[in-house]
Order: structure tokens, then C-alpha cells, then sequence
């Protein structure tokens, strides 16, 4: 069976597109304001919501916990090069066991894998990388690039 499918995209609309601009700006933005910005029901925003989540336009709400006011004042990302790549599953699941890991990419180019880390500073980072990230079975080497400062992060455009 091909692992390759990709799914149609689903049928957006105009109102869709406006929905979604709102509660992307403000997941917690009241469903009954949403219908006045739009000028339809709360019934059938909370409909059009719930198709949007059926069909995986949108996927929950969440709450952002900022680093920085939880200690982690160190954000970096890692390039991660493999022995061999079979060792890609086994190396993404250790790299599932430690927290200060908070996302990883499987990447085309110069390295397998490429991960973001939180850290409270660059000496818990050093730490990070000589006592975890090095000892893990089938990681060749690692390069480092510290964040200085995050300038914007965003959503895809929604047309």
C-alpha cells in the first residue's frame, strides 16, 4: 500500500475563509461574535467550526506556554546527521524522551533530522548536547544555531 496519499483539499468558502481568519487571530474568541463579524448565526458558526475540525482544516485550541517566563531563555535548533538512516526511527524515538525537545522535523538537504530545543541557558544546552543528544545510538554529529530572537511567527494565509 502507497504511504504516499494525499488527501483533496476540502471545499472552503468565503465564509470558511473568514471564520477561520478570526479565530486564528483569537482562538478564544466568542463564537456568537464570530457570527456578527459575519453576520450569520452562532448555531451555524459552531456548525462550520466543527466541519472545519472534522476535516482537518483546524485542529483544537491551545494554549502557548511563553519560554521565557518559564526559565527557558535558550532556543536553539540542531541539524542532526545519522550514522546510517536506519537509525532515523530509533533516533526520533529517543529524541521523544527528552522534554527540552520541542519539535522535530525528518528533512531533505544536509541533515536527517532537525530539531528545536528550549533550554534555561547555554550551559544547560551544552549539557543537553553532551550528555543526552550525543549518546544517543546512531547520531553521527549535531550543529547548533542559537536563536538570538524570534522577529514573527504565523499562520499559513488564509487567501
Amino acid at each position: 500500500m502507497n504511504d504516499l496519499h494525499i488527501e483533496p483539499l476540502p471545499n472552503i468558502d468565503e465564509l470558511d475563509e473568514k471564520i477561520l481568519k478570526l479565530i486564528t487571530k483569537n482562538a478564544r474568541i466568542p463564537f456568537l461574535e464570530v457570527a456578527r463579524e459575519c453576520g450569520v448565526s452562532g448555531a451555524a458558526i459552531h456548525q462550520r467550526v466543527q466541519r472545519l475540525l472534522n476535516l482537518g482544516v483546524v485542529s483544537g485550541s491551545e494554549f502557548i506556554v511563553n519560554p521565557q517566563k518559564m526559565g527557558y531563555f535558550t532556543c536553539a535548533y540542531m541539524g542532526i546527521h545519522l550514522e546510517k538512516a536506519k537509525f532515523h526511527k530509533q533516533v526520533v524515538a529517543e529524541l521523544t524522551k527528552i522534554p527540552e525537545v520541542v519539535e522535530c522535523h525528518y528533512v531533505t538537504g544536509t541533515y536527517a533530522i532537525f530539531i528545536k530545543v528550549q533550554t534555561k541557558t547555554n550551559k544547560h544546552l551544552k549539557k543537553l548536547i553532551d550528555e543526552d543528544l550525543q549518546e544517543i545510538e546512531g547520531i553521527a554529529s549535531t550543529e547548533t544555531f542559537i536563536s538570538l530572537e524570534m522577529e514573527f511567527k504565523r499562520q499559513v494565509p488564509i487567501k
